[in-house]
């Protein structure tokens, strides 16, 4: 008895959190180079003195889903998407080089170009670029930043950093929504990293994939339920039983 309820409750405590991460993903599906989060588990015996009857429900680090999503033209000079698999450096809330696909950029009132949240974008140095008060900002498609004030010849400040993940070197997304590297340290600049202006990338979520698992999920929790009071009636039952013998 005790092990059909230990299984239950595993899977119903497995649909909940891959329920959290569906909702997380649909609630982003507008959010500018958001990666959708993905959710795995794997059956686990449960090791303990004597037989191993008991398996639980572990999740397993799937990651993030790393396809772009969709670029849609949008004529403004500070909007940028990264092409392929390369992603911006951005100097994260606790100071450390940190990495997103958001491409929504802004001059800051301190003169600093700034991404995501109002952070730093870095250059291929590692340092915040700063802007010229009132200039004209301009971003190559190797991510040179130019800028012009008034009808000062144009001059370039530097260079956003961009940085491409591979199999060997992978990011891994922190609480704050940016992407670090396994261990924590900043990657390389990678020359040959490009960017297409006046663009930005969406998010990768399916918006229609997401609702179909949402309810799949609420199906398979109300599935585990049932068979727990179908469980709790058998006990019952039994305990009649019992009791009528005794």
């Amino acid at each position: 008895m005790d092990r059909v309820i230990y299984t239950a409750l595993s899977g119903a405590s497995a649909a909940m959190h891959r329920q959290q991460v569906l909702s997380h993903n649909l609630a982003n599906v507008n959010t500018n180079g958001f990666r959708a989060e993905l959710a795995a588990f794997r059956a686990v015996p449960l090791r303990g003195e004597g037989a191993s009857t008991r398996v639980y429900s572990l999740e397993a680090t799937a990651g993030h889903l790393d396809t772009p999503g969709t670029v849609s033209s949008t004529g403004r000079n500070l909007d940028v998407a990264a092409v392929g698999r390369a992603y911006f450096a951005i100097q994260g809330l606790d100071g450390t080089e940190a990495y997103t696909r958001a491409g929504s950029l802004q001059v800051s009132a301190q003169g600093l170009l700034v991404g995501h949240a109002g952070l730093p974008m870095l250059d291929d140095g590692g340092a915040p670029l700063n802007v010229p008060e009132n200039a004209r900002v301009s971003i190559a498609s190797d991510g040179t930043v130019s800028a012009q004030v008034g009808n000062q010849p144009v001059q370039a400040i530097g260079r956003l950093k961009l940085v491409t993940p591979n199999d060997e070197v992978r990011l891994k997304r922190g609480d704050d929504g940016l992407f670090r590297s396994a261990d924590g340290g900043p990657l390389p600049q990678d020359p040959a990293a490009q960017l297409a202006d006046g663009m930005l990338e969406g998010s990768n979520v399916n918006a229609i994939e997401a609702m179909v698992g949402m309810i799949s999920v609420a199906r398979q929790y109300e599935l585990h339920m049932r068979l727990l009071q179908t469980t709790e009636k058998s006990d019952q039952a039994a305990s009649q039983l019992l009791s009528l013998n005794g």
